[in-house]
């Protein structure tokens, strides 16, 4: 601000952020028979066999129309037969426009532009294959693959097939399918409200490892609590994308006070975390403080090489880690939601 007072500072809206991206997601869900959600803002969809019924572009532009009328958005699209050309169109068609690439016409497509324009060339390779006079995609296809593969290594192979226009159309669709949960189960029950906010921190904090460990960041949040009678209820809330302990562990904590019946004794607690997407770099959207999540990343990384125990919480310090006191299960499953 000193360097450049007149920059105007708007905070970030990250609950609308969330907020919207869901809204988006249920109309694609309601629209198209599969589709990838492969971050906040961006989704793959595979219309193929559509064309039978009707018309893929025509429907392609209707559906871009839909959301837009519906949540106020902007959004840009592109249309192909692969997924690659369907990104590179989509930027292309930015901002707010619509871009189809038809059958037979890729290379076309791709041929003029420079080699920087394909997702996953980077500012070090863009400059290595230029010292070696190739500048555009197409000087990549009228390059032998054994040449490209001695300068870029096996990525060359993966250059020249794109730079042909063949390229994956496979949609990943448990991008949103999957949990993961921690729950343990007590040899005695407890009463304890402080014990029993450790044991939730200690869960909350393995499970958020988990998520992390698995590249993702979470938009909701369950608890589970089983008392000495068997009964059994869970609450869950969806929540701002995230994978921080400490937002995580506000979360678990808000959603057990508001579930426990004081004064019953708890046989089992869990916590459980599931709607995902991909970590990438959203992060960035949600968290004021991206040097938080390095911090967690850098303790997973001591936890990795030697071992869970050395790093924990205070809070959980006193917390016993041993078979003889509770069982625990970590459940990495397929649910539909």
């Amino acid at each position: 601000m000193q360097l450049c007072p007149q920059a105007i500072v708007t905070n970030s809206s990250k609950d609308q952020y969330s907020k919207y991206s869901r809204w988006v997601t249920e109309i694609i869900a309601s629209k198209v028979p599969l589709f990838e959600k492969a971050s906040i803002d961006e989704f793959y969809i595979d219309l193929s066999g559509m064309d039978k019924f009707f018309g893929v572009s025509q429907y392609a532009k209707e559906l871009r129309e839909t959301i837009r009328k519906e949540t106020g958005l902007p959004i840009s699209c592109g249309l192909s037969s692969a997924r690659f050309i369907s990104k590179m169109a989509t930027n292309e068609a930015k901002p707010n426009g619509f871009l189809e690439i038809p059958h037979g016409k890729e290379k076309e497509f791709l041929w003029p532009m420079g080699i920087e324009k394909i997702n996953g060339v980077g500012k070090q390779t863009e400059q290595h294959l230029k010292s070696f006079g190739i500048y555009t995609i197409e000087d990549i296809a009228k390059t032998p693959k054994e040449h490209l593969e001695k300068i870029a290594g096996k990525w060359g192979e993966s250059l020249w097939n794109k730079s042909q226009g063949i390229g994956s159309t496979a949609i990943a669709t448990d991008w949103e399918q999957k949990s993961m949960s921690h729950e343990n189960t007590f040899d005695t029950d407890h009463t304890d409200i402080d014990f029993l906010h450790k044991e939730l921190v200690r869960l909350t904090e393995r499970t958020a490892y988990s998520l992390r460990e698995d590249e993702k960041l979470t938009g909701c949040v369950t608890v589970k609590i089983r008392y000495s009678d068997f009964e059994t209820t869970s609450r869950q809330e969806t929540v701002d994308y995230t994978a921080l302990d400490d937002v995580l562990i506000a979360k678990v904590k808000d959603l057990f006070n508001k579930s426990l019946q004081k004064g019953r004794p708890v046989r089992l607690l869990g916590v459980r975390f599931s709607q995902f997407i991909p970590i990438t770099m959203q992060m960035s959207l949600f968290e004021n403080n991206i040097e938080k999540l390095n911090l967690y990343k850098a303790i997973d990384d001591i936890k990795d090489r030697f071992g869970a125990k050395l790093v924990s919480k205070a809070v959980t310090s006193q917390l016993k880690e041993n078979d003889n006191e509770f069982t625990t299960k970590h459940n990495k499953k397929k649910k539909a939601e």
